[in-house]
């Protein structure tokens, strides 16, 4: 019995650290849809712009003033980047739920054993 409740044991701290592991990932994500809206809606305002219209970046507490043609490609290439960014972490969302869910369902068995273990023993 002593193997059974170790087993358990380290099973439940798996399933627990997998826990933590989606919660961080699922995180991220939340920070990388934040990124992906503001940078969407930057997009929207480029394109109500003047092709000669002044755009500025804000490089430390520099404003440098930047051509909208380059602005454009520096945003597009954000929202690829975060768009990629995004898919692999729902990737690893995945992951994480199935190994916790193969963890879960290990820890069901070996608990309902038990039972039944302890059934046949009264």
């Amino acid at each position: 019995m002593g193997d059974l409740q170790k087993k358990l044991q380290d099973l439940s701290d798996q399933y627990q650290k997998l826990q933590g592991e989606l919660s961080t990932s699922v995180e991220a994500r939340q920070k990388l849809e934040s990124q992906q809206q503001e940078n969407t809606t930057v997009q929207k305002e480029f394109s109500l712009l003047d092709d000669d219209a002044n755009i500025y970046k804000q490089i430390g507490p520099v404003l440098l003033k930047q051509d909208k043609t380059e602005a454009v490609m520096a945003v597009n290439g954000r929202l690829e980047f975060i768009e990629k960014e995004i898919n692999r972490i729902e990737k690893q969302i995945k992951d994480i739920q199935d190994k916790s869910e193969q963890v879960k369902m290990e820890i069901i068995q070996i608990q309902s054993s038990a039972q039944q273990a302890a059934g046949k023993a009264s």
